[in-house]
Order: C-alpha cells, then structure tokens, then sequence
C-alpha cells in the first residue's frame, strides 16, 4: 500500500512537473525572455496600423500591442512589428512567426474553430460598404448590378458580396488584389466600379488617392465586421492577457481614467478606480503580470477613446464618428467586463 502511494505521488509530480514546463514555454515567456512583442500589422490602413516615413507605427490596433509592451515591460517601445497582407496573416500567427494579430481581422466561426485561433475582444465594430466614383451618380448599392468590384484577396469581402448579390439576384465581377495598394490603384484606374471592404478601411482608402473628393461613400452597409486581436488556441494565459487588455482601455475610458489624470486617478477612493489601477487587489498577478500593469497602460497609451480620437476621430485626418465604437453608456456598443 505505502509502495502503491509513493507510485501516486510521483505520478503527481511528474503531472506538476509537466504542467511547469507547459507553463514556462507559454507565450508570455516567451515574450518576455526575448524581450520584445512581435505584432501582426497591415501593410497601411490609415487610422490602424500604417508606419510613417521614419518607421514609426501608429494607429488603432497598433495602440493594442503598444498597451500589452507598456503592460508586460512597462515600455510600449518593445515590439517588433511584422507587416502581413490579408492572405498571410493567420498563417503567421498559426506559424508562431507572430505573437498577436491585431490587424482588423473579423470574427467569424471559421476563424475562431478549425484554424488553431482564438478571437479574444472586439475592438472596432465595423460594416463592409461599396465606395464608386461621384460622377456615376450611383445612390445604392443596388445600382451596381452588372458592375465590377475591386477588394483584396484573403478577407471576408469576397463571400459577403457573393451572398449580398446572390441574396439580391444581381450579377457582379470580383476583381480581387493581393494588397491595398494594387487593390486601390486598380479602382483609380478605372479597373472596376467600385471598390469593397470595411467602411473604416474605405476612409482609409480614400487618403490613398489623387483626388479623394471624386470618391463616394454609398450608404449601404452589408455585413457586420466586428474586428479585433487573434491569439493561438492552446495558451489561455496569453488569451486572457490580450482579451483584458482591451477590455482595460474601454474600462478606464468608462472610469474617466486618462493619460493626463492617472496620477491623481491613483489616488481615487472609488473602488472601481482602484482595483482597475491596482491599488486594490491583486488582479494582475493572475495574468502573469504586476498589479499595475493596466495603469502602465494608461501611463504609456491612454485609454480606449484616447485612442480612438488620435486614431480615427477628430485628431486624426481620417474623422470617422465614433458610431457603435462609443461607451454603451453614450449610444454605442463598445462594452467591457468588469475588474473584480
């Protein structure tokens, strides 16, 4: 009996053992022993990830991975950032070539189950729309049977449009690049009639050409696109990390926690305050990270709304209206769980 306990409790350790090391080859160490992030980017959407002359990157989901750097190094310098064209990026993430992918990629069940990915927060809520020139007249997207459309190759534009004609019995020819630059110099070119992918991204577009002011958004919206950051499936620590990162910039936007007022917000005795910055509770340690890792966030990036005017709203060229991707307490969608 006391032989067949010491063959139990070996058995046990050796589990333990095996858990430790599955732990140690997580993705956070690994982050942390190369010390540096590496992030999947677009190759330029304006408003959410596009680098400037100099190399330096900015935008919407850019502000992802420079909150998970400010929260694991206390430094959003440390990421290398990788620029993926839509039909490469799962791949690299698939391939450990990336460590997050917060490139406006849509949740959706294909992408989520049977592709070794997790979706983890939706941090822009957009709509696939049609952009054509002005002087067509067009006033509808049910103006374009017979037309051709312009989109990329490896996105979720390609099946919406064949259901969207489909569904309305029009005919359409796809014509489908395998970048946004191509994608976009077809369209000026006269290639197609109208060029389609998400609204914001079509925005984003615009500032691409010679003349924006003979381009058109119509009103039509065909699908939903909820887009945020992708992880691997199989390390729940880095799942979680990334999902509550997210969900810490709208949380601290809620709170009224900002880059300009954290040092007095740390001072705050409102207890949502508190366990948000980690002055209360030890909510970080559960993560893998420090307890003040969501105030490391602010400190370095802002919050959710910060993010959101310098990025996309009115301090930034681009001037999209914040829409569903306000507070669901102003008009909006954008809603996160609580830290407690």
């Amino acid at each position: 009996m006391a032989h067949s306990g010491k063959i139990i409790l070996s058995a046990l350790a050796g589990l333990l053992l095996a858990g430790t090391a599955a732990r140690a080859e997580g993705t956070l160490d690994r982050v942390k022993q190369r010390g540096q992030l590496i992030c999947g980017t677009s190759t330029g959407i304006a408003g959410f990830s596009m680098a400037d002359a100099q190399g330096s990157w900015s935008g919407l989901d850019v502000d992802i991975c420079r909150a998970l750097a400010a929260a694991i190094f206390d430094d959003p310098s440390k990421i290398k950032f990788v620029p993926l064209a839509s039909k490469d990026r799962l791949t690299a993430l698939q391939s450990g070539e990336i460590d997050v992918l917060p490139r406006t990629t849509t949740w959706t069940l294909s992408r989520d189950a049977g592709q070794g990915l997790n979706f983890t927060a939706v941090n822009y809520y957009d709509g696939q729309g049609f952009q054509v020139r002005a002087k067509a007249g067009l006033k509808s997207v049910k103006e374009l049977d017979g037309a051709s459309i312009c989109t990329v190759q490896g996105t979720t534009n390609e099946l919406n449009l064949a259901d969207y004609f489909r569904v309305n019995k029009m005919k359409y020819e796809v014509v489908a690049f395998q970048g946004i630059d191509e994608t976009v110099k077809a369209y000026e070119s006269g290639r197609c009639d109208a060029i389609s992918t998400d609204i914001s991204q079509l925005v984003s577009y615009r500032l691409k050409m010679s003349d924006p002011a003979e381009h058109v958004l119509l009103p039509d919206v065909i699908s939903k696109e909820p887009i945020g950051p992708y992880v691997r499936q199989g390390d729940d620590e880095w799942f979680d990390i990334v999902r509550w990162t997210v969900f810490a910039l709208i949380n601290a936007e809620e709170l009224g926690v900002t880059q300009a007022n954290l040092a007095e917000m740390l001072k705050s005795e409102n207890p949502e305050i508190r366990r948000l910055l980690g002055v209360e509770g030890k909510f970080g340690v559960g993560l893998g990270l420090t307890p003040d890792w969501i105030a490391r966030i602010i400190r370095h990036v802002g919050n959710y709304g910060e993010s959101y005017e310098r990025n996309l709203g009115t301090g930034s060229r681009i001037g999209l209206p914040r829409g569903l991707n306000n507070l669901w307490s102003k008009g909006g969608i954008q809603f996160a769980p609580p830290v407690r």
